[in-house]
């Protein structure tokens, strides 16, 4: 799989764009890591990967979206993500996630990433504003890669996506991203109405037909103003996720990234283990994309790594979550989240202003943490990666004796209903 992987990168994609990658986020990224490691040993914090909402606005309404989409737009100025960005980079950091929104309807986001030529981005967007303009230009940075989001075949994808001709429109932008051979990513959100369509081999290999070089699957979460519980996967399906990424992993030519697992398979949260954060569009230092409260914002005037390190809010969080679960804390245990932000005062970052509430409406579910169904990484390469650079860092030494119980009993009652329905 590696060498052929490695031939197909070569022969698709641009050398200088190549080098870039090995070179800003592979070299340099694993250092970070290694700077970040070093920095939990001395008892200080700071995350080496930083993602970062840098816009609200989109022109999708998708399903189950937590993001305030249709309101009054907010945005990250490009004075104070340079900042941003430059005092990170003081610490070692090059990784940067782009997300929304949709980040390419930030007026400035190509000039963002042109300043920062020794970083390397990763842009979360539904590929419909990359016009062959802007796909030219993403090649003549280098620092690029688009992480274009499909969500299913075209029915699918108007459905889930609240608009029309949403595939084609999509599929335009990763052609135009393929021709001008930048290194290119397809993310899907799985759930239950396109799980049977994009999790097959058959479809990846229309992917690396097309010239698509990795895929991330993530699973859908019911969380947000009009959360669907009826879209989230079961729990056997959730195993059948991980067994297929680990079992395609061995047999395709394309990368496939998680974020949930470490290479024993176990489950794990990236918040919890203190590798990344979130930053939404009003430069609030949330704990993850899903979880909207905070108590810090990246416009204090301090340095942002004495921000992140001072942080009572965060470091709560992280420690407190860790021995509450190695699975998603706000699915899991909401009310746990509620005491936290509670305790801190932190402060509700939507637009809408109804994060509590939907807090407060939310039951405790399953989510990637199924005890007794781990599966280890397979390829020698994710297990060796993993084991080094995308661990749990010692996050859940403390986790509660009787959070696997817990965990057990919340997938024995879903399986239930399941069976029972």
């Amino acid at each position: 799989m590696l060498p052929q992987l490695a031939i197909r990168a070569f022969r698709s994609a641009d050398k200088r764009l190549l080098w870039k990658f090995m070179w800003n986020f592979g070299v340099k990224g694993m250092l970070s890591v290694e700077k970040f490691k070093r920095r939990l040993k001395r008892g200080e914090y700071f995350p080496p990967f930083l993602y970062i909402s840098i816009i609200n606005s989109c022109n999708l309404r998708c399903q189950g979206c937590w993001v305030d989409v249709a309101a009054e737009r907010d945005m990250i100025e490009a004075e104070t993500l340079n900042r941003l960005i430059s005092e990170s980079k003081a610490r070692g950091n090059t990784f940067f996630g782009i997300l929304g929104g949709e980040p390419f309807m930030h007026p400035q986001l190509l000039e963002i990433l042109a300043k920062h030529p020794d970083c390397y981005f990763q842009v979360f967007t539904n590929g419909q504003f990359i016009t062959e303009k802007v796909a030219a230009e993403l090649r003549r940075l280098g620092n690029v890669t688009p992480l274009i989001s499909i969500e299913g075949t075209d029915i699918v994808s108007d459905q889930r996506r609240g608009n029309k001709e949403v595939l084609n429109r999509t599929l335009r932008g990763l052609d135009n991203c393929i021709r001008e051979r930048i290194l290119t990513g397809v993310a899907t959100s799985v759930c239950q109405t396109n799980i049977d369509d994009l999790l097959t081999k058959e479809w990846l290999q229309k992917l690396i037909d097309r010239g698509v070089h990795y895929v991330w699957y993530h699973t859908y979460r019911p969380v947000g103003p009009k959360m669907n519980p009826q879209l989230a996967l079961h729990p056997k399906q959730l195993v059948e996720v991980r067994n297929f990424v680990v079992e395609m992993r061995s047999k395709m030519p394309i990368a496939i990234i998680d974020a949930y697992y470490d290479h024993q398979g176990k489950a794990l949260c990236p918040m919890v283990t203190g590798i990344s954060h979130h930053i939404s569009p009003k430069g609030e230092i949330e704990p993850c994309p899903i979880i909207q409260f905070a108590t810090d914002n990246i416009s204090d005037k301090r340095n942002i790594y004495n921000v992140f390190r001072d942080s009572a809010f965060l470091r709560d969080f992280r420690q407190l979550s860790g021995k509450a679960t190695r699975g998603c804390v706000v699915l899991e245990n909401p009310e746990l989240v509620k005491n936290l932000v509670l305790k801190h005062g932190a402060r509700d970052t939507t637009v809408r202003q109804t994060a509590m509430a939907e807090l407060e409406a939310m039951q405790p579910r399953f989510s990637q943490w199924l005890p007794g169904e781990e599966v280890p990484e397979k390829h020698w390469m994710y297990r060796l990666a993993k084991k080094y650079w995308f661990t749990d860092f010692g996050a859940y030494r403390d986790v509660a004796h009787d959070a696997s119980a817990k965990a057990r009993k919340l997938v024995e009652s879903v399986e239930k209903e399941s069976v029972a329905n």
